[in-house]
């Protein structure tokens, strides 16, 4: 599945370097020359990841970090930090405003690709090859299947990212309207009953095979996955 990664730059000749060198590589681009355009971009799409200038105009990309980690459909995007500042101190507080990682301009697109592909693969749990696997349950993102053990699980479009969702984040609590920026996208109107909905669907997909127990509702807050039922 190709990723969509927002750049937050405002020099548009690096911004534009970067968008080349990221579809070069089978990746989806949004291109952002500030905060605002930004978050315009985020309410269109939810962004696999946000590559993001330290000097923006108006909001720094330091503070903007830390208001995407304080809002509900954007803290758990991998944020990289685009910067000339390479000093320890700046480091320190780019991770402290929630920050995944550093490149240092200047950068080549060769390195750039490789930490987004680092950050990527740490922030969905899969192990390199796009395989997430918790307990007997695994699920092959490059073939978009699922498997409970050897057994190949049917499973609907929506069930499918619902899962690929909770396999990306297990042992934490979301609530409805969580799982609903995370899995819908902020752009796409629905109702948050409709989750319940589809985690019936999810643990009816699973109920043959066992495993239904591990999408689990915690009450007066949401719903989690975990390897423990």
């Amino acid at each position: 599945m190709h990723k969509h990664i927002l750049i937050v730059e405002d020099e548009p000749s690096i911004r534009d370097m970067v968008a080349f060198a990221l579809r070069k590589d089978g990746m989806h681009c949004a291109l952002a020359g500030d905060a605002r355009e930004a978050e315009l971009a985020i309410a269109d799409r939810i962004p696999d990841l946000i590559l993001l200038d330290w000097m923006l105009p108006g909001t720094s990309g330091l503070d903007f970090a830390r208001r995407l980690r304080r809002a509900r459909p954007t803290m758990e995007i991998p944020i990289i930090m685009l910067t000339a500042r390479g000093e320890e101190m700046d480091r320190v507080n780019g991770l402290d405003a929630g920050v995944d990682d550093y490149v240092v301009k200047p950068f080549s697109a060769r390195e750039l690709i490789a930490r987004i592909k680092a950050v990527l693969r740490r922030s969905q749990g899969d192990d390199g090859s796009g395989t997430i696997n918790i307990g007997d349950l695994r699920i092959d993102s490059a073939a978009h299947r699922v498997f409970a053990g050897e057994q190949a699980v049917s499973i609907g479009p929506t069930e499918y990212r619902l899962l690929h969702f909770f396999m990306s984040h297990p042992e934490r609590v979301y609530s409805r309207a969580q799982l609903l920026d995370h899995v819908w996208g902020g752009s796409v109107y629905v109702e948050e009953r409709t989750i319940d909905v589809h985690i019936r669907r999810l643990r009816k997909t699973l109920e043959p095979s066992g495993l239904d127990g591990m999408v689990q509702t915690v009450r007066g807050s949401g719903y989690r996955f975990s390897a423990n039922p």
